[in-house]
Parts: structure tokens; C-alpha cells; sequence
């Protein structure tokens, strides 16, 4: 069941990389090649249907360039990986004020079991995932690949 009520939106930022890596007080924790950065934020009302909805999405989306250049291939026709790294911040506003307001972001007790059910669909769906370390301040380091880098929301 979903861990809260309704309203919220699985936000994902999107980055086609040639090679991405997650380090936790200088050690690797996380690390691909081919693929796809994708920062993960999750917000108070999410639920296993939009993870399952983030999931396919990632598993299916054609951001990879075919002979012709055109991004026409998924993860999979290009032996691509993801890198998966939960990101708190994307749950933040900044509408209002200088500094950043996070009512809206899911609390991390509710969040951690709801990003390792988004990896567990990825896997299950046959995409290769490494992750960063839930809750860590993270160092990440990527090569953006294009640059590629797109924007979705369990409400797209």
C-alpha cells in the first residue's frame, strides 16, 4: 500500500552520462559507465504507483543516439546502467524567500523504503542499478553525455 495519502510526484532529473560515480567520505559507493544519472526525490503523498510509473519510464525512455544520431535507443539496445541517487532538494520550493522550504518532501523513514522499491522495479524491469548511500551526504560526479539532461514527474 502507499505509505501516504495522495499528492505527491516521483521527480526525476535525467542524465544521459558516458560514465557517472557516487563517493561517500572519498569511497565509491556507486559507479557506471554507459547510462543514466538519475536524481530521485520523493515527495509526501507518493506511493508505489508512481514508482512503478518512474520505473517504466526510465526502463523504456530512448535518450540513446541510433547510427543516424537521433535518440532513438533505451537503456537496454545500448548495454546502459543506471545510477540512482535519492536528492531530498528536488522535493524543495524555492518560491518563496532565499532559502529553500522542504514541507513538501517526504519524510526519509517513508522515503528510504519508497526509492528501494523504485531500484527493485528498475532490476526487475532487467536494468542494470547501482545506488548511492540513502540519507549520506554524497559527492557525485558524472559526465553528461550530449548534454543530455531531462526532467520528469510521476504527473507527466
Amino acid at each position: 500500500g502507499d505509505p501516504a495519502p495522495e499528492g505527491g510526484a516521483v521527480k526525476l532529473v535525467i542524465q544521459r552520462v558516458s560514465r557517472a560515480e557516487v563517493r561517500v567520505d572519498g569511497r565509491v559507493v556507486g559507479a557506471i559507465g554507459c547510462g543514466m544519472l538519475l536524481l530521485v526525490g520523493l515527495e509526501r503523498g507518493d506511493g508505489t504507483s508512481e514508482v512503478e510509473r518512474a520505473a517504466n519510464k526510465v526502463a523504456t525512455l530512448r535518450i540513446f543516439s541510433d547510427e543516424n544520431r537521433r535518440m532513438n535507443r533505451d537503456l537496454a539496445e545500448v548495454g546502459g546502467s543506471v545510477l540512482a541517487v535519492s536528492q531530498f532538494t528536488l522535493a524543495g520550493s524555492i518560491r518563496k524567500g532565499r532559502r529553500p522550504g522542504f514541507d513538501g518532501a517526504m519524510i526519509g523513514s517513508e522515503a528510504e523504503p519508497l526509492f528501494d522499491d523504485f531500484v527493485r522495479r528498475l532490476r526487475a524491469l532487467g536494468v542494470d542499478v547501482e545506488t548511492g548511500s540513502f540519507g549520506s551526504m554524497m559527492d557525485v560526479e558524472l559526465v553528461n553525455d550530449g548534454p543530455v539532461t531531462l526532467i520528469w514527474q510521476s504527473g507527466d
